[in-house]
């Protein structure tokens, strides 16, 4: 169901849109949780935090929770638990103990460099990779609760049928992509499911600290700038796609994006980039190449044929409106989708008038780059080595115009302050300069 846990953040993220511009705190359950709720902090613009908690099990049943603890020493007792079990208050303290230890070590793991993000009046969501049993999400409820969360949100990608019960009111709301029948494990769901390290959990942290980070947030997630922006569903035969159509006035041309494998029309990175477009006068299309029905099939995210047919057909619908008539047409791609956009674009008669490609996988197209006619950028992180060393060697099957810009220490999602500023400033520039050359502006 899922490629791995940025994937399943990314579909976790699009069902909590409608929390997007309230006051809220997302909140990675460490470890496999904290990736997940990083994009999902990022498509909010939101800033990310961990919540340390530790459920506190009945000595003689401890899957049976009897309470929670978490940071700063909030503790959490369900007292009808504790007379039913028949717990004794020195039974209770060492269990308490134990567990707040581990608190206390996790915490200290993570609480180097920044301290805890303040709850009180704001809303939590509570993320995690999966549910299982739900003891350790339904803690973390708890605890947050106790940190004077005004309201709590539990979200997560797969749980089995009926796992609303076990959180049994801790938290306020409960969001999930998908239910399946079958569950065994979370992990069944998960090509990667490879154990989330401490260090991996600080990295996840430190990036959405960073300072470029909560900018870019905001800015891919906020209401599209005042240029005849509106939702549309693009043709593409009998498939009806979702997709976002932003037409300034008198533009230049229209700018298709192609998004990568687990992405979608809701990408902040590529959000990011269409507004820079549009604050350049280009209109910009993104669209979902698949349907979510499609997507639950992994192959056909990576079947390139595919997503080029369905990017030509999107072409034909977009250059069919009013609003597009005559407009010069351009694709952005990143990771497959710039694949599929290579090979939308060596189409006979295609008439594609641009191409980029960010951190794309343009080798994946190598039987068509040679019939490639439209000018094309290649833009690669300097740290991404294996990507940079598949776009030279696709590079050299060009036949058109083509150039390869290295953005100096991006890496393959270009996270890093500043290099997402870079690769769209970039894209920009290719595209202002070769769409005015096909120029037939929109009226």
């Amino acid at each position: 169901m899922f490629a791995d846990r940025a994937d399943a953040g990314r579909r976790l993220a699009a069902r909590l849109e409608y929390l997007r511009g309230e006051a809220v705190v997302v909140l990675g359950l460490p470890r496999g949780g904290v990736p997940v709720a990083l994009e999902v902090a990022r498509a909010l613009g939101a800033p990310l935090d961990v919540i340390v908690a530790r459920k506190l099990g009945v000595p003689f049943q401890p899957e049976l929770g009897m309470g929670a603890v978490g940071e700063d020493g909030v503790r959490v007792i369900n007292r009808e638990v504790v007379r039913l079990a028949r717990v004794a208050a020195d039974e209770l303290a060492a269990v308490q103990a134990r567990e707040q230890a581990q608190v206390d070590a996790r915490t200290a793991r993570y609480r180097v460099r920044r301290p805890r993000e303040p709850l009180a009046g704001r809303t939590a969501i509570v993320v995690d990779d999966g549910i299982a049993t739900g003891a350790t999400a339904r803690a973390a409820c708890q605890v947050a609760r106790a940190h004077g969360a005004a309201r709590v949100v539990l979200a997560v990608p797969v749980a089995p049928r009926g796992w609303e019960a076990r959180i049994a009111g801790a938290a306020d709301e409960l969001v999930c992509v998908d239910t399946p029948r079958d569950f065994a494990a979370i992990g069944q769901f998960y090509a990667d499911f490879s154990q989330t390290t401490d260090e991996e959990v600080i990295g996840c942290l430190e990036r959405a600290a960073a300072p470029a980070s909560r900018p870019l947030a905001a800015t891919a997630v906020a209401d599209d700038p005042p240029a005849r922006s509106q939702e549309v569903e693009p043709a593409a035969g009998e498939v009806r796609l979702a997709g976002y159509l932003t037409v300034p006035d008198n533009t230049a041309g229209i700018v298709i994006f192609a998004h990568g494998s687990g992405s979608s029309r809701h990408s902040p990175r590529n959000r990011y980039v269409a507004r820079v477009l549009n604050e350049a006068g280009l209109g910009t299309l993104l669209f979902d190449l698949l349907t979510a029905e499609e997507e639950l099939d992994r192959a056909n995210v990576f079947d390139i044929g595919l997503l080029a047919r369905r990017l030509t057909k999107v072409t034909r619908w977009l250059r069919a409106q009013p609003r597009a008539a005559g407009a010069a047409v351009g694709y952005f791609g990143a990771s497959t989708g710039a694949a599929a956009a290579l090979w939308a674009a060596a189409e006979p008669g295609a008439g594609i008038a641009a191409v980029v490609s960010r951190g794309g996988r343009p080798d994946l197209a190598r039987p068509r780059l040679g019939a490639v006619t439209a000018p094309t950028l290649l833009i690669v992180g300097g740290n991404d080595d294996v990507v940079l060393d598949l776009n030279r060697r696709a590079q050299a099957g060009l036949r058109c115009e083509n150039q390869l810009a290295v953005v100096p220490g991006a890496t393959h999602l270009f996270e890093e302050p500043g290099t997402l500023d870079a690769a769209a400033a970039l894209a920009r520039d290719w595209f202002v300069s070769h769409l005015a050359q096909h120029r037939n502006p929109v009226a």
